[in-house]
């Protein structure tokens, strides 16, 4: 049997463009597509818009790159060696907040683009649904932040001469779980942006309060560690500085983690489930 097979492509009625079965000269009917599909679509797209713009890529590294060079040099004349002794603890928070910003921009700026562009309706077409594309969407491009946010990571250490204990078996976990919970408030803010359109401003705006939810731990306020990001601020900020182990952490604080993840993301999703029914009713789904 000979297969020929092409990009993924989901059409309306649930099946894969491009994946068409060929025996003894018979072209077989298209066969459904699953969740398998759709994420393996998803992540290809992000790969192919990865690599053939890459100026934008490598600009975004640049950018990330020189608002550090910024803060480490500007520090040490400024601050000298209060910086220095601290230093180890910012790369950590500026290597967080570069990915919390990639999570949170990956779902709100991208519907906010989709609704500018006038391509929202395709994904409401999908027979998946629109949150779960929109959420798989988030999902590839925080993969891809990820791979970007290690390269500025080892940047970092690089230009301030810094070392950090990098065991991956404590960093991704913790990392990962911790942007979770961002996921869910760029849900919420590209629901907001599908009723209101322009609230670009105000997205922008959000990203520099993860600064301060990132830094929430330096306050030790017990009720900081509910909100998003701070407890895993708090957990890489150990593991990375401190070089405990994901199996050292207490349990209670690994199930806050855990928890604060998976309830901000069910908020983000109801969000937006409730804001894309809103749009419909109001018929204001496709305008712009």
């Amino acid at each position: 049997m000979t297969e020929t097979r092409s990009a993924v492509d989901v059409t309306n009625d649930g099946t894969v463009d491009g994946e068409v079965g060929r025996a003894d000269g018979d072209t077989e009917s298209p066969r459904p597509a699953g969740y398998r599909h759709l994420a393996r679509a998803v992540l290809f797209r992000e790969y192919l818009i990865f690599v053939r713009y890459p100026a934008n890529a490598i600009g975004g590294i640049v950018i990330s790159l020189f608002f550090f060079g910024l803060l480490f040099y500007g520090g040490q004349m400024v601050a000298g060696q209060a910086l220095t002794d601290s230093l180890e603890g910012i790369i950590v928070g500026y290597f967080l907040w570069t990915l919390s910003v990639g999570a949170y921009s990956a779902i709100s700026n991208d519907i906010a683009s989709e609704v500018q562009w006038g391509t929202l309706e395709r994904h409401l077409m999908t027979p998946f649904g629109f949150a779960p594309v929109v959420l798989l969407k988030g999902v590839a491009k925080v993969v891809r932040t990820f791979v970007t946010s290690s390269i500025i990571l080892a940047a970092m250490l690089l230009v301030s001469g810094t070392a950090l204990e990098l065991n991956v078996v404590t960093v991704v976990p913790v990392a990962t779980l911790a942007i979770v919970s961002v996921l869910g408030l760029g849900l919420a803010a590209g629901g907001v942006a599908i009723l209101y359109k322009r609230i670009g401003n105000w997205l922008n705006l959000l990203q520099f309060g993860f600064i301060v939810l990132i830094s929430a731990p330096a306050f030790d306020l017990g009720w900081t560690r509910f909100l998003p990001l701070a407890q895993g601020s708090a957990l890489l900020q150990r593991a990375m500085v401190d070089g405990t182990r994901l199996w050292e952490f207490p349990a209670g604080d690994l199930a806050v983690l855990c928890a604060v993840a998976v309830g901000y993301l069910l908020f983000g999703y109801v969000v937006f489930q409730h804001a894309t029914r809103r749009a419909r009713r109001l018929g204001v789904l496709g305008d712009y």
